[in-house]
């Protein structure tokens, strides 16, 4: 079995911190534009409130790409996976929808925090996802096989 080169256990705390990040990322989402970002909302004219629409989408569709490589990512270093599915295209983080400056100016202060904070996780974990596709695949040891199934099973 092939698997990627790197510490498995440092890849694990990486995946999970960042997925700890993208689910509170997306509950505070998800309150400000369905309840708490209503005031904000209100008060822009038309063609801002189209625009803010458009940016919770935006925010929404990055987070759901991430979240979904990082659950890929939890499922190789669990073993479900084989290490060469996660690199199938259909398994790879999903592009980001850009946000227009223009528009992003236009947003509330607290908008614009969620989006850039939105933009920004999906940077990070594209960075990762370009890392992994180009990462040598080495054959390990089976020691060291069982000594990682080892550490991630505490």
């Amino acid at each position: 079995m092939k698997r990627p080169l790197y510490d498995s256990r440092m890849h694990r705390r990486v995946i999970d911190t960042l997925y700890l990040d993208a689910m509170i990322l997306a509950d505070e989402a998800r309150s400000y534009f369905d309840e708490g970002g209503r005031a904000d909302r209100d008060s822009l004219d038309p063609m801002a409130r189209v625009s803010f629409s458009c940016e919770s989408l935006k925010v929404t569709t990055r987070l759901m790409h991430v979240i979904a490589w990082l659950l890929t990512q939890r499922a190789v270093d669990s073993g479900e996976m084989e290490p060469r599915e996660a690199l199938d295209p259909s398994r790879r983080l999903g592009s980001a929808p850009a946000s227009h400056p223009a528009a992003l100016a236009a947003m509330p202060l607290a908008a614009g925090r969620l989006i850039a904070a939105s933009c920004d996780l999906h940077e990070r974990v594209a960075r990762l996802d370009a890392a992994q596709a180009e990462a040598p695949m080495v054959l390990p040891s089976p020691v060291h096989f069982l000594q990682g199934r080892l550490a991630g099973a505490f």
